[in-house]
């Protein structure tokens, strides 16, 4: 009767012990979700905010403010806590160092080409049919009338990145691409007789790719964007400032031909405008002309003076001694 009383009395008091403990047990695991709350708050308000920078950097000023303000309620010191230094892609570093051990190899490509060709009857054939034709291949035709072909595709635009397109053909097509003479009469319709001489490059298309010039390939662009104040609303919908952005388009043509756009247009709407020197649709093209007059390049940050002078109609004027250009346009 004793032994039934004591277990009966174990019994309960350890059924008493088991909820004390749960309850310190669960101390640890508490502490461990709090942690683990405060993480995904972190990085949900880093998400946030690298948003709220990619939307200022593509110019949605007022999307950037709304992200940045749900950023800093989150976690109000997380401009500090984000580390934007990115570690190099080791992949993309390994395939860098295979590509340039594959360079050393062959050093002069050109060279390396003419010795593969086949010669066919002690004359060297730049090309032949990858299948049986009855047609007449374009290897049959002369080595001076394949060089004519190549001038063609040149044109009086100067598109050398055509005649790039076409020497990734075969190796015959690369030999013929790499003519000097080609690319002696490009740099002489850029530079005119300021190059006569091709030192202190090593070839002419060195020249031209190297030496500084205006592009003819593409549509230089400058985007120019500020915030304007707008009128203010009782209501609270209508935004108090406003983002006004606009481009100016220039494009130049070999012969000296330049054309002028200024637009708040989109570049992938108004670059195809450009294109042509035929008379476009839009009215506020400006045609005009320029030309090089020196052979260097004007440093970065160089004062051009000049005489301007505005007067209003309450007596204010305005001169304008020097300005300083400092926009970079982008070819495309």
């Amino acid at each position: 009767m004793f032994q039934l009383e004591l277990s009966a009395f174990r019994a309960k008091w350890m059924s008493e012990l088991q909820p004390s403990s749960g309850g310190k047990k669960s101390v640890p695991k508490t502490a461990d979700l709090k942690r683990r709350q405060e993480i995904a708050k972190e990085e949900k308000a880093r998400e946030l905010f690298l948003k709220a920078v990619e939307e200022e950097q593509n110019g949605a000023v007022y999307e950037a403010i709304k992200y940045y303000k749900s950023a800093m309620q989150l976690v109000p010191d997380i401009e500090f806590k984000i580390n934007y230094s990115r570690s190099p892609d080791p992949d993309r570093g390994g395939s860098y160092l295979e590509d340039s051990e594959n360079d050393r190899k062959i050093d002069d490509l050109l060279t390396y080409f003419q010795q593969q060709l086949t010669l066919c009857d002690g004359t060297m054939k730049l090309c032949e049919p990858e299948s049986d034709t009855t047609q007449l291949h374009i290897s049959a035709l002369p080595f001076e009338v394949l060089m004519y072909i190549f001038r063609w595709v040149v044109s009086c635009d100067l598109d050398l990145r055509a005649l790039e397109q076409l020497s990734l053909v075969c190796r015959g097509f690369y030999i013929c691409a790499r003519d000097p003479e080609i690319w002696r009469s490009a740099c002489l319709r850029v530079w005119g007789r300021s190059c006569t001489k091709m030192l202190p490059f090593s070839s002419w298309r060195e020249m031209f790719l190297e030496r500084p010039r205006v592009r003819f390939d593409g549509v230089y662009i400058s985007k120019t964007s500020y915030i304007r104040q707008g009128e203010e609303s009782l209501d609270g919908f209508y935004r108090a400032w406003h983002q006004v952005e606009y481009y100016r388009y220039l494009r130049f043509f070999p012969d000296g031909q330049v054309m002028m756009l200024t637009t708040p247009e989109d570049p992938l709407v108004t670059v195809p405008r450009l294109r042509t020197r035929l008379p476009c649709r839009t009215a506020a093209v400006l045609r005009g002309a320029a030309a090089l007059q020196q052979a260097g390049v004007d440093p970065p940050f160089l004062p051009h003076y000049l005489q301007v002078s505005h007067q209003s109609a309450f007596s204010n004027k305005v001169v304008a001694e020097q300005h300083t250009n400092v926009n970079k346009g982008v070819c495309l």
